[in-house]
């Protein structure tokens, strides 16, 4: 029995525990649909639905996050780059925060329905909770807001404000929006070719 089976989170799920890792590794390392992913597992002869993957990413992507997180404390560098970006959620416009390292690792991302000074102090104290301390330097474009909630939250914090400089944190949006552009696309498979295995035709 692997260590992988023996986790409780597992338990009552009918399929293994190394293939539901699998599954939702696909669906967060890459830019797939979630019927890319179904199909990707249906050629290697495990049948499940688009609606089980998405519903395996909900649950066990926040799980893995987490202890993605939990084993980076005190090995995050000290430059954070922060940026925003817009999104829309069921039809309505919403603004993506996001926080990196100098490393490209993902400290923070947050969804929030305003981009102003106070939707900044928020992500500024949920960093702040998160990491357990404060960065050397902090790297933003010139939205304002950044500078407002900076000398607010954390006055000590050298802070960046040039446009271009964060591109470190501007990049780490580029899976979102690809993604974003996959899921736009219509799926409409070819009246040949059999159920579950599109990708193939």
């Amino acid at each position: 029995m692997t260590r992988l089976a023996r986790d409780p989170i597992y338990r009552r799920h009918r399929f293994p525990a190394e293939v539901i890792v699998h599954a939702v590794w696909l669906y967060f390392r890459f830019p797939l649909s979630l019927r890319m992913v179904e199909d990707l597992l249906a050629a290697r002869g495990v049948i499940v639905s688009d609606q089980t993957v998405r519903l395996w990413a909900e649950k066990f992507g926040r799980h893995f996050a987490k202890d993605i997180r939990k084993r980076s404390v005190g090995r995050l560098g000290d430059k954070w780059y922060l940026d925003e970006v817009v999104v829309t959620i069921a039809g309505k416009k919403h603004w993506l925060w996001r926080a990196a390292d100098q490393d490209g690792f993902v400290l923070d991302v947050l969804v929030q329905s305003r981009r102003n000074a106070k939707a900044a102090k928020r992500l500024m104290r949920k960093l702040l909770k998160g990491q357990g301390r404060s960065p050397r330097v902090m790297i933003t474009d010139k939205l304002r807001s950044y500078g407002a909630a900076e000398r607010e939250v954390m006055p000590g914090v050298e802070h960046r404000s040039y446009k271009g400089l964060n591109n470190r944190a501007e990049n780490s949006h580029q899976p979102i929006r690809r993604r974003e552009r996959i899921q736009l696309q219509r799926f409409v498979p070819r009246p040949d070719c059999q159920p579950l295995l599109y990708s193939a035709c």
